[in-house]
């Protein structure tokens, strides 16, 4: 029975990885040619090529949850095109034992992305990101393609660029008094973390607004004292569906904090966390198909199908994240009801067959 079941599992888990490189590759041909309408100056095609394969980790974990629907199907339905799964049953095995060893060599493959969420994906998103907004924010005072805007307080921040080191490029900062007037803006080429929990700003150039009058200074540095840590910008700067899991926790806490409203990164939050049941949920549906609905039909109907199911998921997923922003009920509940409904659809249809 231990034959049986590395049979079963390596078969479906290289159908999986096969999907997985394929859908993998197409992710990244459409980025770089995206990446082509931004070339210009210093953003040249290497560093368009650069980019992408820096987030092309990325990629991949966007894709497992798809690419495990369709493997299955693949993997599975060749085994049952073949006869062999119908001798399995024919010969006394169950499908719960089936299913399990459709799933052990999964759960391998579960602890990968994670290892990827949490670890090799956000730090290769920062260095991509890090890369491209300094080549593409050099010489401007703001960019208005990338960077990221922050607020604190009466304090509107403007950052063109975070580097790896906690280095800032480009601080742009816009000050408020209590009736909302602009009281000073200023822009810094440069920002490090000290010591003492503050940024030293350097070549500053500074406005101060008056009632009827203004005042430039330059400064070569300035004390800042923000409640940023070069930790919290680096999460700070990239986007929810880039961030580990660990970061998504602690900036949503912060802006919680800070009164803000933290909606995107709690949805971006469960939906790392649960992307494993999700995957799951899905590669148990396809196992469903492949006994029930799929049982003989053609490899081009099994993709197709794969293809289908997968879409509309990431669709619903999709349309229930923002409604949940908008509507204000939990994006715990945007997450699992997509995974809770395929999971009702798979037992049923496990249960028919059974």
């Amino acid at each position: 029975m231990r034959k049986l079941d590395l049979y079963i599992g390596t078969t479906v888990l290289w159908s999986i990885v096969a999907v997985l490189l394929v859908i993998t590759g197409l992710a990244v041909l459409f980025a770089f040619i995206d990446q082509l309408g931004d070339l210009e100056g210093g953003y040249t095609l290497k560093e368009a090529l650069i980019y992408v394969a820096l987030t092309t980790p990325r990629r991949l974990y966007d894709v497992l949850p798809m690419s495990a629907l369709i493997g299955c199907l693949v993997g599975l339905g060749s085994l049952a095109s073949s006869s062999e799964l119908t001798v399995m049953r024919a010969a006394g095995v169950s499908l719960t034992r089936i299913v399990w060893a459709v799933m052990k060599p999964l759960l391998l493959l579960m602890a990968l992305g994670l290892v990827i969420a949490e670890y090799v994906a956000p730090w290769s998103e920062v260095q991509a990101q890090a890369r491209r907004s300094l080549i593409q924010a050099e010489g401007k005072t703001q960019s208005s393609k990338h960077g990221m805007w922050h607020r604190q307080g009466h304090e509107y921040i403007h950052i063109n660029s975070v580097q790896p080191d906690g280095r800032l490029i480009g601080v742009t900062r816009y000050e408020f008094d209590d009736e909302r007037q602009l009281v000073r803006s200023s822009f810094a080429r440069e920002a490090r973390f000290v010591d003492d929990g503050q940024w030293l700003l350097k070549r500053v150039a500074a406005t101060r607004l008056f009632e009827r009058h203004s005042e430039v200074e330059q400064l070569a540095e300035e004390r800042w004292n923000i409640a940023l840590t070069p930790r919290l910008l680096n999460t700070v700067v990239m986007e929810p569906d880039a961030l580990p899991i660990s970061g998504l926790w602690s900036y949503g806490r912060y802006l919680a904090d800070q009164g803000l409203s933290a909606g995107r990164y709690w949805l971006a939050f469960w939906e790392k966390l649960l992307q494993p049941v999700v995957t799951g949920v899905l590669v148990l549906m396809a196992i469903s198909f492949i006994f029930g609905p799929l049982r003989s039909v053609t490899l081009g109907q099994r993709l197709f199908t794969g293809v289908v199911v997968g879409f509309v998921f990431r669709i619903v997923q999709d349309l229930l994240g923002p409604a949940s922003l908008v509507f204000g009920f939990a994006p715990l509940v945007a997450v699992l009801v997509p995974a809770a409904v395929c999971a009702v659809i798979g037992l049923w249809l496990l249960r028919r067959a059974g």
